[in-house]
């Protein structure tokens, strides 16, 4: 099993790519899209078919990428 570290390093940004969006392995797949596809119900199976380049581990990548994202220390709460 890949380490969290080896999964983050499949994520990439480069100012020349996607204007320098977090992407997999430098390719044109944001992980943002990734996260789309994956919520909308898409399996695995099927973005991986409709997706080439890709490869498992990048998709264990993008939702690695998402729990780092949304650990936060706290939330307070926004008064209207």
């Amino acid at each position: 099993m890949n380490t969290l570290q080896d999964q983050l390093s499949r994520i990439t940004s480069d100012p020349a790519i996607c204007h320098g969006k977090p992407v997999i392995r430098g390719l044109r797949y944001p992980v943002e899209m990734l996260l789309d596809l994956l919520s909308s119900g898409m399996t695995s199976d099927e973005i991986l078919a409709d997706y080439p380049d890709l490869e498992r581990a990048d998709l264990h990548a993008a939702l690695a990428y998402a729990a780092q994202l949304s650990r936060v220390q706290r939330v307070e709460r926004l008064v209207a």
